[in-house]
């Protein structure tokens, strides 16, 4: 009986330690249950709801770029940007070598992408949906897209200039997508939903959409079918000549407004490179492809057609009138002694004309229309160095027009202290640098009756609500509307029987200037390449138009601005013309 009592014992105390312990852990369930499901609740629903929500940025639509005849000069489109899962990948190296020549992508280049150790590997971004579509037809393991908006340009090269191009995000890195990049780029909007295991949304989870406000369109005052006669005749222009580069600015003259800026060589916004085949060879073939406009951002001597803005203010000062004449006139011109000795020593105060001739009377007329550099300089004597130089930054050469553009340089009034010739040099269009668009400005007020008006490229901006935002802009009297009046004059005779005869225009009566100005090299010292400009409005009654051309280093054949830049301005000033209605003058009535 007593090892029955024990075993009973035994057993019963095994009973009441298993009991126990289940009692223990029903307690600890119990105790855990209330944690998870009282005090804890809020804090873990909270947790696992963040498990599963997922938040997504939606990319605004960027705006459009509009010519201003409404023609489209940029707008967004949707396409497919490829990439792959490395760790899902099977036969990297056949799959590189079939879908790389579809995606124009090295071989070699993708199959690394496919075998590294990443993650996530783009094989190209922003690719047409044809091409994606083609891809996954394969159905390749871990190969996979995702949609991607992509910046495209339907004028290509030839408003690439204005535009300038945005980077593969679509963010604006120069022209009007960088100076207008936040109008443009508009407000991300943002998805909020909940997704299951399996990375599918939970029909009736949680789904909060803020949509995207598309980002305002731009019109500019950009004339599409000017701007490409314009590059045209640039590149007509360079091939004739044998230049390095041709750049034209086309300026409406009584509002300001661009109505063509462009040149060559051409920028391919899309590819976001210059079209060179001379890059190829260059020491820098990346610089060298690099955007460039020449018009807002290169600085060049203006040689003569600085004249107009000497003469300008010898006439508004009262220092001369277009009859005075200027006695004894030489072609060769000595400001410090023995400086002519030798015949390139131009640089340390000799001054010559273009074409030697013997000392003679001329009237002012006579020195504008022959661009006389002698005679003008002794106009400018009669002003003198302080007011040549207000009147110089009157017309906005040396700082900036504000141009609604990026980047833009300011140009240089070169009046060191001490030198006591460089208002002879500015005289003539030396010791002075400014750019192609600072010198339509300047000829643009002398059109709008001496009054200077900033350029813009942007006319109006419009939101998604449809309200118009129209640009303001600066003015300013220069000189005064009688002044203008007898300086077009000037220019029309220039044209009609001076040095600028190839800018002539069938059918209307035009004005204008060239200028020819060596390049200094290197070494500071002026070399015999040269920098052929013309700049020049139509017509003379009423001007509508200012053109301005400047051709770089063109062969010594077309070295001055009449051969190289004065056909290439009649040209472009008669397309124009005729894309304004301008009546010629022959038919005005």
């Amino acid at each position: 009986m007593l090892g029955v009592d024990r075993r009973l014992r035994a057993s019963g105390l095994r009973v009441a330690v298993i009991g126990m312990t289940v009692v223990i852990a029903w307690a600890a369930m119990a105790y855990r249950l209330v944690q998870i499901q009282v005090v804890d609740a809020a804090e873990l629903a909270q947790a696992g709801l963040d498990q599963r929500l997922v938040s997504r940025d939606l990319a605004p639509q960027r705006g459009k770029i509009f010519d201003r005849n409404g023609e489209l000069l940029a707008l967004t489109v949707e396409s497919q940007s490829l990439y792959a899962v490395p760790d899902q990948v099977e036969e990297p190296l056949w799959i590189a070598q079939q879908i790389g020549p579809l995606l124009d992508v090295d071989s070699e280049e993708l199959y690394q992408r496919l075998v590294s150790d990443r993650d996530f590997v783009y094989l190209k971004r922003q690719v047409a949906p044809d091409v994606a579509t083609q891809v996954l037809s394969f159905e390749l393991a871990g190969i996979y897209t995702h949609p991607e908006p992509t910046r495209v340009y339907p004028a290509g090269v030839v408003a690439s200039h204005v535009t300038g191009f945005v980077d593969i995000d679509g963010v604006g890195r120069d022209g009007l997508e960088l100076v207008y990049e936040e109008e443009l780029r508009g407000v991300p909007g943002r998805a909020v939903f909940e997704r299951g295991l399996d990375g599918t949304p939970i029909l009736q989870g949680i789904s909060e959409i803020e949509a995207a406000l598309p980002g305002n369109d731009l019109h500019t005052t950009i004339d599409l079918p000017l701007q490409y006669q314009a590059q045209k005749a640039c590149a007509e222009a360079q091939g004739r000549t044998g230049s390095d580069a041709c750049w034209i600015v086309v300026l409406h003259v009584e509002t300001g407004a661009v109505l063509a800026m462009t040149g060559t060589p051409v920028f391919d916004p899309q590819t976001r490179q210059t079209i060179d085949p001379s890059c190829d060879e260059a020491t820098d073939p990346v610089t060298c492809r690099m955007f460039s406009n020449f018009v807002v951002r290169g600085i060049y001597e203006p040689g003569s057609t600085q004249k107009l803005i000497t003469v300008a203010a010898a006439l508004e000062e009262g220092e001369v009138d277009i009859g005075t004449v200027i006695p004894a006139v030489p072609d060769e011109l000595e400001l410090k002694d023995g400086a002519c000795r030798f015949v390139d020593d131009e640089l340390y105060g000799c001054y010559r004309d273009f074409e030697a001739h013997e000392t003679a009377d001329m009237s002012v007329a006579q020195i504008f229309s022959e661009s006389s550099n002698i005679g003008t300089i002794k106009i400018a004597e009669r002003l003198g160095q302080e007011r040549l130089i207000d009147y110089i930054s009157a017309f906005g050469l040396g700082t900036q027009t504000g141009i609604d553009y990026s980047v833009e340089a300011s140009g240089m009034l070169n009046f060191e202290a001490g030198c006591d010739i460089c208002w002879a040099s500015a005289a003539i269009g030396y010791s002075v640098a400014a750019t192609p668009l600072q010198m339509a400005a300047a000829y643009a007020a002398i059109g709008n009756d001496g009054v200077w008006i900033t350029p813009h490229i942007v006319g109006s901006m419009v939101d998604p609500d449809g309200a118009t935002e129209v640009a303001g802009v600066e003015s300013r009297q220069v000189v005064s509307a009688s002044t203008a009046r007898l300086m077009r004059e000037l220019l029309a005779r220039a044209v009609a029987e001076g040095t600028g005869i190839a800018g002539v225009v069938e059918g209307y009566r035009v004005g204008g200037k060239t200028g020819t100005a060596n390049k200094l090299g290197p070494d500071g010292l002026y070399t015999e390449e040269t920098r052929a400009s013309f700049v020049g409005m139509a017509p003379i009654s009423d001007p509508q138009v200012v053109v301005a051309v400047v051709i770089d280093n063109p062969s010594h054949e077309f070295r001055t601005g009449g051969l190289a830049a004065a056909p290439v301005f009649a040209q472009v000033m008669e397309q124009a013309l005729h894309r304004l209605g301008v009546t010629p003058d022959d038919h005005a009535g």
